[in-house]
């Protein structure tokens, strides 16, 4: 293993880490690469996000601006550019890369993975991996073309978009212009196409942590989840699944993390089906699902993928069977406050508040985190807590 080093923070010296987006997952990042002395920049399109708050410094741009992101990596020199979002100018870090600067985990595998067409396409058609089917249309008439082609039910999405935002499944012919135009106005970043996929009925879905590192490629134990709207809404560790298809889900999650290459930690989302894994998904970053580990694993996924960036050895150990489940408004309220009084009562359970400065009707506020002797009384526990967590 190289050598490797942390100068003291805001001196000279210091080891200088970029946060492009600051929400409550870049927030756990920071939080973990202070502890090792990193010194961190959190940068986002508004004042007071999550990450911020625990940030060294901020910025507030607009991140799809290509000369603006330019101009604060040129101003912070960072030894480190850790996208946290999709809506990042990707053809910049590319740039910037090539001048000297690193991106996590490259620049080339933040484009491909925040662009649903260029993952999508590397998956089936490079590596080809089993995946719905699936076409993109630019336009109306391309995309009910590709509706039919595909056939009722299909899902829709953004190429650029997270938490399920632009996401629809069309169940029946009066569904297609409204899906077109709530993915149009939905979508982040720069892509302009939608993605129609096959509707798979799956028997269950996972995410497979993903760490690429000095002690090459681990995986975490398999994380359940529900996605309510394309939105993670509650998650569990571990799955229940068969060594067999945790074999078979490694090794999709290998192929495709292998052909992004760079160190960090990655988000697989896979489909189980009768006996087969279906590729779905993948973020160069933590997940959403994950922050169940920051209660079940010996390293959460936030400390894996600083150390793993940083150059050190990680450890994927699971300790004790646990769940997550979101808090989220269902309002919207400038600086809310919040009752936890209650929800601080239930058993073996921990409440984390992401301190958004605004709350919104279906916006992830917090989670609760819940452990137990199984997956069952972790989910139904961490499910009692966020319910009584109030929005005042």
């Amino acid at each position: 293993m190289s050598k490797v080093t942390i100068g003291s923070p805001l001196l000279k010296g210091a080891k200088k880490l970029l946060l492009l987006g600051s929400g409550e997952l870049g927030k756990e990042v920071i939080i973990e690469a202070q502890r090792l002395g990193v010194e961190c920049i959190a940068v986002d399109s508004y004042e007071n996000a999550p990450a911020m708050q625990v940030a060294h410094r901020s910025h507030v741009i607009n991140m799809k601006d290509g000369n603006v992101l330019r101009a604060i990596v040129e101003a912070e020199k960072p030894d480190l550019i850790v996208p946290e979002v999709e809506a990042i100018n990707t053809t910049m870090l590319k740039e910037l890369e090539a001048e000297g600067f690193r991106v996590i985990p490259t620049a080339n595998a933040a484009k491909l993975t925040m662009d649903r067409e260029g993952i999508r396409r590397l998956a089936a058609e490079t590596l080809r991996l089993p995946t719905a089917r699936y076409l993109f249309a630019e336009t109306f008439d391309e995309f009910k073309a590709a509706v039919k082609e595909i056939g009722i039910p299909c899902v829709t999405k953004p190429i650029m978009s997270s938490s399920g935002k632009g996401q629809s499944v069309i169940k029946s012919e009066a569904d297609i212009e409204h899906a077109w135009n709530y993915g149009r106005e939905a979508a982040r970043g720069i892509g302009t196409k939608l993605i129609i996929e096959e509707f798979i009925h799956f028997d269950y879905e996972i995410t497979l942590l993903t760490v690429r590192s000095v002690l090459g490629t681990r995986f975490c134990e398999p994380i359940g989840h529900v996605q309510i709207n394309g939105d993670y809404h509650e998650s569990w560790q571990p799955a229940n699944m068969s060594e067999a298809l945790i074999k078979q889900a490694q090794d999709v999650a290998k192929k495709v993390t292998d052909a992004l290459g760079g160190a960090g930690i990655f988000g697989v989302e896979l489909f189980i089906k009768d006996g087969k894994v279906i590729f779905s998904e993948v973020s160069p970053r933590p997940h959403d699902t994950g922050m169940v580990t920051m209660i079940t694993q010996r390293m959460s996924e936030f400390e894996l993928h600083v150390r793993a960036i940083l150059g050190l050895p990680v450890d994927t150990s699971l300790l004790m069977h646990g769940a997550s489940h979101v808090i989220k408004s269902t309002e919207e309220k400038w600086a809310p406050i919040f009752d936890i009084s209650e929800a601080s009562g239930v058993e073996n359970t921990k409440i984390r508040i992401f301190g958004k400065p605004c709350a919104k009707s279906g916006r992830r506020m917090g989670v609760v985190l819940a452990t137990a002797d199984s997956t069952d009384v972790a989910r139904h526990n961490a499910e009692k807590a966020a319910h009584l967590v109030k929005l005042l």
